[in-house]
């Protein structure tokens, strides 16, 4: 993907229908396509920092977070460092190149949202999606096909990570892992994303192969594609605006006493 080049709808340009699957598990179902994240980041108003031929950098509008995909080194994937700031200590989390981008984007849709007031729980979606648990010293919740966990591993006190990872048949698939300064908001983002018992649409030629995935055959026009992902840009972009607006507006002075703004440029 090029630098600065514009979402202008990622299917194919012809109006004939494409053969696409529906895929669940979806922790199953292999990476996607990445613009899935990072269209949704340039519309939310975040910097595309990235390089012709390099990997893929996105940074917060505030440069508190820094957001990358490297396919070009072992194993590769998904970084996503927060720095640290007032409120907040530094964190890092890595998802493997093969985590959904559905999955992924339960993180990163996040990271361009305020916070909401309640209390996180990250068991919480998994549970209510039959997910099992393992109480001990390495809490842990297992998916109904047994194929996905989430952890909390502590390996020593003081020492604790979140741990997620997918097993088919021919063994991982992939792994996530969140530092333990990780906001709770993002890690319940990536649980309840994962626990989403939805399937995910992969075109014809990226299906994973393995046995433990149900596959639906489905014919999309592009036309249909198209409107779906600019839904979703169109969803990231009227969010950003509202924020914008709503911050610009607390802003302002308030009250029959508050002076309207001066007006730029030079005084008589």
């Amino acid at each position: 993907m090029k630098k600065n080049q514009q979402w202008a709808g990622w299917g194919p340009t012809s109006q004939q229908p494409q053969q696409h699957y529906l895929v669940e598990p979806r922790h199953l179902a292999g990476g996607g396509d990445g613009r899935y994240v990072t269209e949704f980041l340039r519309a939310s108003g975040w910097k595309d920092r990235s390089k012709n031929g390099g990997p893929v950098v996105f940074d917060s509008p505030d440069k508190s977070v820094r957001i990358g995909y490297d396919p070009y080194i072992q194993p590769g994937g998904w970084t996503i460092s927060g720095r640290q700031t007032a409120t907040q200590e530094a964190w890092h989390a890595t998802l493997g190149r093969q985590v959904p981008v559905e999955i992924v984007a339960g993180v990163t849709d996040a990271l361009t949202r305020p916070k909401t007031a309640h209390a996180p729980n990250v068991w919480g979606p998994l549970q209510e999606q039959g997910w099992d648990t393992e109480p001990g010293l390495h809490f842990t919740a297992r998916s109904p096909d047994g194929d996905a966990f989430v952890r909390f591993h502590q390996s020593a006190p003081g020492q604790a990570h979140w741990w997620a990872g997918a097993r088919n048949e021919h063994g991982r698939v992939w792994e996530a892992v969140f530092t333990p300064t990780t906001p709770m908001h993002l890690v319940q983002a990536f649980s309840t994303a994962l626990a989403d018992p939805e399937p995910v649409m992969r075109p014809l030629g990226h299906i994973p192969p393995s046995q433990r995935i149900r596959t639906t055959s489905v014919s999309v026009l592009p036309s249909q594609l198209g409107a779906w992902q600019q839904a979703r840009i169109t969803a990231a972009r009227t969010a950003t605006w509202t924020s914008n607006a709503f911050a610009t507006n607390k802003a302002r002075p308030q009250g029959p006493g508050a002076r309207p703004p001066a007006k730029a440029g030079r005084q008589r």
